[in-house]
């Protein structure tokens, strides 16, 4: 199987303005002589971020070319998704929906979907640990542990009710032990916790923005094989909720998008200055904030990762295309059942 890695166009600068130009994008940045383009050809999809704007040509021009555009939040949070005439086999679709109303069959995919998403968990955990002062190890050690220990109930879980309780146990595990793992800076506290809507800390503001950007990757490899976004396993159906999305999100947040924001941080690629404290308490990313992260999102995209079953290193950009090929083979009734990626 091969895919081509395509470029993404992330756009933050406010009031920047895109424009068609033939088979070009043409973008004028406010107070800032001339113009830049770029071959369509060039780009696979679009990401803007808070106040830009796009001519009704260019949105139908993607629309037609089925190359997505996304609008995200200033702080990373999705909005909204154009996308052009629903792809892939209907028949995919109509199975992944009979295969949603099966609970046992539903609840199989939901198992390892978790499972998945713990292993990972504990991955990185045993990695951080190896260079972690002896205190600090036992601590991240001891988590990692108590995450082995919590696999195989994934397993025996009679209902979606109880493996979520499940996977929030494991999470509150895993997230302590980010404690551990995180070096703070000035300017920048210790993690604490896992906090949203709004994040109240510059990790949990750097985590949050990365996970927009994940959720950006994974439901683009759905619509790109054919599957509903909104119809999942382990997370419910919701108006407006891209269940699935969601879904295929958990196994890939401990090691693409965790460890990614956690690198950021203990190289010291952001500092206190990156970020912005808001009234209310809420922390977001500076414009030159999501300039330093966006940069490195994209050459960590390009990052190589062992695959089992597609027996070859993919990058990272691709992994949720392969799980999703897998998930529709699964489906179709090629396999037996939802094997998770897992970082080896």
């Amino acid at each position: 199987m091969t895919t081509e890695l395509l470029n993404t166009l992330y756009v933050q600068t406010q009031g920047t303005d895109l424009r068609l130009d033939q088979d070009s994008l043409r973008i004028h940045l406010p107070d800032t002589p001339g113009r830049k383009t770029l071959p369509l050809r060039r780009l696979d999809a679009i990401v803007l971020y808070g106040h830009i704007n796009l001519s009704t040509e260019l949105l139908t021009r993607c629309a037609q070319d089925g190359r997505p555009v996304t609008w995200m939040t200033q702080g990373g949070r999705f909005q909204a998704r154009l996308e052009g005439p629903v792809r892939g086999n209907v028949l995919l679709r109509h199975q992944q929906h009979r295969t949603h109303t099966d609970p046992d069959k539903r609840l199989d995919i939901a198992r390892n979907t978790v499972a998945g998403k713990i292993r990972n968990s504990r991955w990185i955990l045993l990695r951080a640990a190896r260079d972690a002062q002896p205190a600090a190890q036992r601590r991240i050690r001891e988590a990692a542990a108590k995450l082995a220990e919590g696999l195989p109930e994934t397993q025996h879980a009679d209902s979606l009710d109880t493996l979520m309780g499940i996977e929030g146990n494991a999470a509150r595990t895993y997230f302590g032990a980010l404690r551990d793992v995180h070096r703070p800076a000035d300017g920048i506290p210790a993690f604490t916790h896992r906090n949203r809507r709004p994040p109240t800390d510059p990790v949990n503001a750097l985590l949050s923005f990365t996970y927009g950007l994940l959720r950006n990757l994974v439901h683009g490899a759905i619509e790109q094989i054919g599957l509903d976004p909104y119809v999942g396993f382990l997370h419910g159906l919701r108006p407006a909720k891209p269940a699935l999305a969601l879904d295929l999100m958990e196994e890939f947040r401990p090691v693409l998008a965790d460890r990614f924001a956690l690198t950021l941080l203990n190289r010291r690629e952001l500092k206190a200055h990156d970020f912005d404290n808001l009234a209310g308490g809420a922390v977001n990313l500076t414009e030159d904030g999501r300039k330093t992260v966006l940069s490195a999102w994209q050459e960590w995209k390009t990052q190589t990762w062992e695959h089992p079953i597609a027996g070859r290193a993919v990058p990272a950009a691709l992994l949720p295309v392969v799980q999703c090929r897998i998930l529709a083979r699964h489906i179709r009734g090629d396999l037996p059942g939802y094997l998770p990626w897992t970082a080896a």
